[in-house]
């Protein structure tokens, strides 16, 4: 039996509910918790170096590394030699595809997918084409919003050398069948990247399991502050060279590391990686904990997402795209009549935060026929209530 997510305990950590407005734009960043915000100002303020082992203030910073790069394997089951930390997803896709491409040649391939967001396309399509590469392009269904995965099973070649996918679609929700996508991937002899900024928050998580070779999330996704994380197997990242300062350290996972860490921001990881084993488990590792209490919130998720869906079907100037089988809570939608940006402000003037774009999934909003200006996003949070869906609702039934 699945653990109980208490709700109203959750939010009362999270000092920005107390406005009293719907959040329903977490796929876009979630609020964030006491706790989080509170690990980044002690950190600041407690007396930071660069990373050492003289000073109390050298063995602090490289503590808190050590510790969010724990906390992040605890979260995603990967090895935490393994965990590299970016700017953000999108730098950190950047980096390794210019690291990768130098080992392409004219006639290898890379494959890519409509449905995934800009940050998990273009860095390979540039990067592809920078070489003379070519890139081919996996479709999906606008009905369903489900990835064709014959046909990027027909796109994979000998010359294929990496596949970029989604782990979960960021406006359509849509939750690709990585296991099956990476055994096709791996018995063609190339790597897979996944992009996992929209799953991670939602689901369990295990990087191994799911056969991705580069897996990437963003905290600010899960409670955390703004930055990146890209997680692989130590041993394939010992064999990529990226452009580095030479004084900087050839080590992994600090060879792919550029510059000083934030070392704020990755104690605040580690304090939302630690709120997220607490929300619905007591386990004595953190690892479980994190497991017990994601099923927890994907649970509670899929409740209101059932009454989201179930009230969006009897509005009758509601379309909603995509519908496909296994999704995170979250639904892309127009009203008839009205522009995404008219129904954004709207809800907007009620307290309720739902917005409207191509939220960067430009591929997937022009495919969908949306053009350039998308549509609305309604995404649960482990904090959203019944009362939050409701007054979603009622806004709409308002329009």
């Amino acid at each position: 039996m699945t653990a109980y997510l208490d709700v109203a305990r959750l939010r009362a950590d999270f000092p920005a509910l107390d406005l009293g407005v719907a959040h329903f734009d977490g796929p876009g960043g979630t609020q964030v918790p006491r706790q989080v915000a509170d690990a980044i100002a002690r950190t600041l303020t407690a007396g930071l170096s660069n990373r050492g082992a003289v000073t109390e203030a050298e063995r602090r910073a490289e503590s808190v590394v050590v510790e969010a790069r724990s906390a992040v394997a605890d979260l995603l089951g990967c090895d935490p030699r393994g965990v590299v930390f970016a700017r953000s997803a999108t730098q950190a896709t950047y980096d390794l595809a210019r690291t990768l491409a130098k080992e392409w040649r004219p006639g290898d391939e890379v494959v890519v997918t409509r449905l995934d967001h800009d940050a998990n396309i273009r860095p390979w399509v540039q990067a592809a084409e920078a070489v003379g590469a070519t890139v081919r392009w996996v479709e999906f269904d606008p009905a369903t919003g489900e990835l064709d995965l014959l046909g990027l099973a027909e796109a994979l070649s000998e010359r294929t050398r990496l596949v970029a996918v989604t782990a979960a679609s960021n406006v359509l929700g849509t939750r690709p069948d990585l296991e099956v996508i990476a055994e096709a991937v791996h018995a063609a002899g190339a790597l897979l990247h996944v992009d996992g900024v929209h799953l991670v928050p939602h689901a369990p998580v295990d990087v191994p399991a799911l056969g991705a070779d580069f897996f990437v999330c963003s905290p600010y996704k899960f409670f955390g502050p703004h930055h990146g994380v890209l997680v692989a197997d130590p041993a394939l990242l010992e064999t990529l060279r990226p452009d580095k300062l030479l004084p900087s350290s050839d080590a992994v996972p600090e060879r792919f590391e550029l510059g000083t860490l934030p070392y704020e921001l990755l104690a605040g990881t580690t304090a939302a990686i630690d709120l997220i084993a607490g929300l619905a488990s007591s386990a004595p590792d953190r690892r479980t904990r994190v497991l017990e209490s994601m099923r927890a919130v994907e649970e509670h998720e899929e409740r209101l997402f059932g009454r989201l869906l179930a009230g969006l079907e009897r509005l009758p100037r509601i379309r909603r795209y995509g519908a496909p089988a296994r999704r995170t809570p979250t639904v892309y939608f127009s009203v008839e009549g009205l522009t995404g940006r008219e129904v954004y402000e709207a809800l907007a003037t009620r307290g309720v935060n739902a917005p409207a774009s191509h939220f960067y999934a430009l591929e997937a909003s022009r495919h969908l026929g949306l053009g350039d200006a998308g549509a609305v996003r309604a995404g649960l949070a482990p904090y959203s209530t019944v009362e939050d869906v409701d007054r979603l609702l009622e806004g709409l039934a308002a329009l």
